[in-house]
């Protein structure tokens, strides 16, 4: 039941990422895909800052969309 939670917030990071950053990331499935990626990537990013967002329900959403905006930023730069 937690790998569904994990992938349904990592999605919805995905989207919500995908709406912050201009230009609209990839398409929506491209997004949604980063953003599970990005859950993992920004919670191994906040932790060498030594930052932590809690690990409830909103906790892990901002993690994730912060990760998910850092890889929508990282593969806007190869897009060019």
């Amino acid at each position: 039941m937690n790998f569904l939670l994990f992938i349904v917030i990592g999605c919805l990071a995905g989207f919500i990422a995908g709406k912050l950053m201009r230009g609209g990331g990839f398409g929506l499935i491209v997004n949604l895909i980063l953003g599970v990626i990005g859950g993992i990537f920004g919670g191994w990013v906040l932790g060498l800052l030594g930052i932590d967002l809690g690990m409830g329900l909103v906790g892990q959403l901002l993690t994730s969309v912060i990760g998910a905006a850092l890889i929508l930023f990282i593969a806007s730069l190869f897009k060019k």
